[in-house]
């Protein structure tokens, strides 16, 4: 199953893709509801990654003991390498605030703070369509494209 969680999490990361681009449509639209419950549904999905995503690593580091760097991009493809590290740093970088961001604008729009809802989403949903869409991007390289040996 462990294995698996790779796959898992790039699936999460697209449905949660999708559901950012969703709740944004249906916002427009005025479908308050809609978007409501769409963007609860995404926050769960992301909630789901980043368990799977921490049990995947702590699986790696503590229970296979993989010394750190084992499971890095393959240094012999020093161009696609590179290209993975300008994408996976930033998506690092913003991925630890998406949390924070995400319940503080789910809090807003449930605590129906509306002009701190909106000031807030303005910031969170680039940033965490950002880091969904090179979830997929940095599995695809990493898994795909230049998988582990």
């Amino acid at each position: 199953m462990i294995e698996a969680l790779p796959h898992i999490n790039a699936a999460l990361n697209a449905t949660a893709t999708v559901l950012l681009l969703t709740g944004f449509v249906l916002i427009k639209q005025r479908r308050e509801a809609a978007h409501k419950w769409t963007m609860l549904a995404c926050f769960c999905v992301s909630v789901l990654f980043l368990a799977c995503y921490l049990t995947h690593h702590w699986y790696l580091k503590y229970v296979l003991k993989l010394p750190y760097g084992s499971h890095l991009f393959p240094a012999e493809y020093p161009i696609a390498r590179t290209i993975y590290l300008v994408v996976l740093i930033p998506h690092v970088i913003l991925a630890a605030a998406v949390p924070f961001l995400a319940i503080a604008t789910i809090y807003g729009g449930l605590a129906d703070k509306r002009a701190a809802h909106r000031r807030l989403a303005k910031w969170t949903f680039p940033i965490w369509l950002y880091v969904s869409i090179t979830g997929v991007i940095v599995y695809v390289m990493r898994y795909q494209l230049y998988p582990p040996t």
